[in-house]
C-alpha cells in the first residue's frame, strides 16, 4: 500500500517540490520519516495521528514510513502535516489517489485536524505556479498566496474538508484573488527630513546617498543628529517595485514576519540591529539556517549605530553582501544562499569619548587611542563604503531657526527623477543604481575629461585612495551629475565625489593630530577651487 502527495520545502528563500511517499506495512507499530528531516517534520507524527483520529478516520496499525524525496536535501517546517496525513489516507483507499495529482498540499495540522497558517507559502506558492498545480493552503495564508498571478488557489478550514474535496463529494472553487496591494505612490512617514535643523551638507550626502543607492558612513559627536538623518532615509527612497517587493516579502514570509493581512511587503525594510548581535544574527545562518538582519533588509536600510561598538568578526561578514548583493552560507551537506541588496548606513563617533575635533568640547583621548578605535573599522570593509561623512555637533543658532529645510516629499521626488534616469541606463543589465556598476559599466558610462582626470589623479596620489575606491569615486560622480540633470560628469562633480572619501586609510588610521589636519587641508585646498 504506498501513495504519492506532492508538497513543497525551502532551500534558501525559494522553494523546491517534494515528493511525500507513504508506505503502510505490516509489523509492529511504527512511524519513521526518512528524507533528511529535521525536528519539526520528525515530530509531525504526533499532530498528524492526532488530527487522522480526531477527524473520524482511522489510522493504521503497523509500520508506517514516509520518505521525503529528494532524500538528500533537509527538509525542516510544519508544513508537510497536510501532506502526510493524505498520503496516509490514500495508501488506506479513503481518498483516491488519482484526486492528488494535481494539487500540491502544504499547511500544519492541529491536533482536532484544523489548518494553520505555515511560513514560507509565498515561495510555495511559486513553485507550485512553476511546476503547473494547483495549491491547497489554510486560509489565514491565502492573502499571501494569492499574489501569485496564475495559480488556484484552494483554501481549506479542516483536514476532513480536504478529503471530501479530493474524493469528489464536496466542490470547492479557486478562491478569488485577493484585492490588490498597489503601490502608494505618496506613503505616508511618521518622520521629515525637514524635521532636522542644521546639517545641510549632511543632508546632500544622503540625498546623493539615496539616488545612487550608495553606502554611507557618518562619523560625528554624540547628539549631532546620525541617528535623526538615519532614520529618515527610508523616506526619500524610491518606492518598491512589484518585483522587489516581491523578493522582499518572500524573506518576511519564510521567517514568518509579514503582518496579519498583508501579503506583500510595500515599503523598503529599516533594520537596526543592536551592536551585541551575532555573525549569525547579522548575516544569517544557525544549526537550522535563517536569513539574518542583512537580507531582512533586503531592497532597504540597514543602520548599525555605534559601528566601531559591533565585533570585528560581525562587520567583516558584512564584506561579501556589500559586494555581491547576496549571503552564501555553507554548511557540510549544503549551501545556501539568501538575497542582501540594501544601503549600509553607519555611524559612529569620530574617537571614543566622541569629541575629537569638537572646537567646544576637549577631546580627552590619546592619539593611540583614536587610532585603536578606528582601527576596529578594517580598511576594505571602510573601501565598500561608499559615502563617508563628517557630522559636526549642531549649532544654537540652527537649532532655534525657524525655517525648515527641504521636506523628505521634495528629496523624494529628486531622487526617484533620478533613479528612473538610472533605470533607462541600465535597463538590459539586471542593475538598478549607480553604487551597483560593475568596473566594465563604468568604463562605459562613467567617462571623465582631462580636468576631472587631473583632479583624480592628484587625490589618487596624495590621499592614498585604492582601487576600490577610486571606483566608488566614479560611482558617486555619476549619481552627482544624474541629480543635476548633466550627461556627462565635470570637474566639480568629481570634486564632490572625492570630499565624501574624507575617513579613507591615510585621512583615518593616523597617530598624530598634524598629520590628519595637513591632510584634511590638502583635501580642502584641492576641492575647494570647484565650488566657488
Amino acid at each position: 500500500m504506498l501513495a504519492r502527495v506532492k508538497s513543497g520545502a525551502l532551500q534558501g528563500v525559494d522553494a523546491f517540490i517534494v515528493e511525500v511517499e507513504v508506505d503502510l506495512a505490516f509489523g509492529a507499530t511504527a512511524f519513521i520519516t526518512v528524507g533528511l528531516p529535521e525536528i519539526a517534520v520528525k515530530e509531525s507524527i504526533f499532530r498528524v495521528k492526532a488530527a487522522v483520529k480526531n477527524s473520524g478516520y482511522p489510522f493504521p496499525a503497523g509500520r508506517v514510513t514516509i520518505n521525503l524525496a529528494p532524500a538528500d536535501v533537509r527538509k525542516d517546517g510544519t508544513g508537510f502535516d497536510l501532506p502526510a496525513a493524505l498520503g496516509i489516507l490514500c495508501a488506506q483507499g479513503i481518498v483516491p489517489p488519482e484526486g492528488l495529482e494535481k494539487y500540491l498540499l502544504f499547511g500544519e495540522l492541529s491536533l482536532d485536524g484544523r489548518l494553520k497558517p505555515t511560513r514560507g507559502v509565498l515561495s510555495m506558492a511559486l513553485a507550485a505556479r512553476d511546476a503547473g498545480l494547483a495549491l491547497i493552503i489554510p486560509p489565514a495564508n491565502i492573502r499571501e498566496a494569492g499574489v501569485v498571478a496564475g495559480l488556484d488557489l484552494y483554501p481549506v478550514e479542516t483536514l476532513s474538508q480536504v478529503v471530501e474535496f479530493l474524493s469528489g463529494r464536496l466542490d470547492l472553487l479557486p478562491a478569488p484573488p485577493p484585492p490588490p496591494e498597489g503601490q502608494n505612490p505618496e506613503p505616508v512617514f511618521e518622520v521629515d527630513f525637514r524635521e532636522v535643523r542644521g546639517q545641510e551638507p549632511v543632508k546632500r550626502a544622503l540625498l546623493v546617498a539615496a539616488a545612487g543607492g550608495h553606502n554611507v558612513l557618518m562619523v560625528g559627536p554624540p547628539g549631532a543628529g546620525k541617528t535623526m538623518l538615519a532614520q529618515r532615509l527610508p523616506s526619500v527612497l524610491p518606492p518598491l517595485s512589484f518585483e522587489e517587493a516581491l523578493e522582499t516579502s518572500k524573506i518576511y514570509s519564510i521567517m514568518g514576519r509579514l503582518l496579519p493581512g498583508k501579503a506583500l511587503i510595500t515599503a523598503r525594510p529599516f533594520r537596526a540591529p543592536h551592536h551585541t548581535i551575532s555573525d549569525a544574527g547579522l548575516i544569517g545562518g544557525g544549526t537550522q539556517p535563517r536569513p539574518g538582519e542583512v537580507s531582512m533588509a533586503h531592497h532597504g536600510v540597514l543602520f548599525l549605530d555605534e559601528l566601531p561598538e559591533f565585533r570585528r568578526s560581525t562587520l567583516e561578514v558584512l564584506r561579501q553582501p556589500l559586494e555581491e548583493g547576496r549571503v552564501t552560507i555553507s554548511r557540510a551537506l549544503s549551501s545556501i544562499t539568501y538575497p542582501g541588496r540594501f544601503m549600509l548606513v553607519a555611524a559612529m563617533n569620530p574617537c571614543p569619548c566622541g569629541f575629537f575635533g569638537d572646537p567646544r568640547q576637549p577631546c580627552s583621548c590619546t592619539p593611540k587611542q583614536i587610532h585603536q578605535y578606528r582601527a576596529k573599522i578594517s580598511g576594505p570593509l571602510l573601501d565598500r563604503i561608499d559615502i563617508q561623512i563628517q557630522v559636526p555637533a549642531v549649532k544654537f543658532q540652527d537649532l532655534m531657526d525657524t525655517e525648515t529645510g527641504d521636506s523628505s516629499r521634495s528629496l523624494r521626488g529628486k531622487v526617484i527623477q533620478t533613479r528612473e534616469v538610472q533605470r533607462k541606463r541600465f535597463s538590459r543589465s539586471g542593475v538598478f543604481a549607480n553604487a551597483h556598476m560593475s568596473p566594465r559599466m563604468i568604463r562605459t558610462h562613467c567617462p571623465l575629461d582631462e580636468a576631472s582626470q587631473r583632479l583624480l589623479e592628484a587625490a589618487m596620489e596624495r590621499l592614498g585612495f585604492s582601487a576600490r575606491a577610486y571606483h566608488r569615486i566614479f560611482k558617486i560622480a555619476r549619481t552627482i551629475a544624474d541629480l543635476e540633470g548633466a550627461a556627462a560628469i565635470a570637474p566639480a562633480h568629481v570634486a564632490e565625489a572625492i570630499q565624501y572619501r574624507t575617513m579613507d586609510r591615510n585621512l583615518s588610521l593616523v597617530y598624530n593630530y598634524g598629520a590628519k589636519e595637513a591632510s584634511v587641508k590638502y583635501l580642502r585646498e584641492l576641492i575647494e577651487p570647484y565650488f566657488k
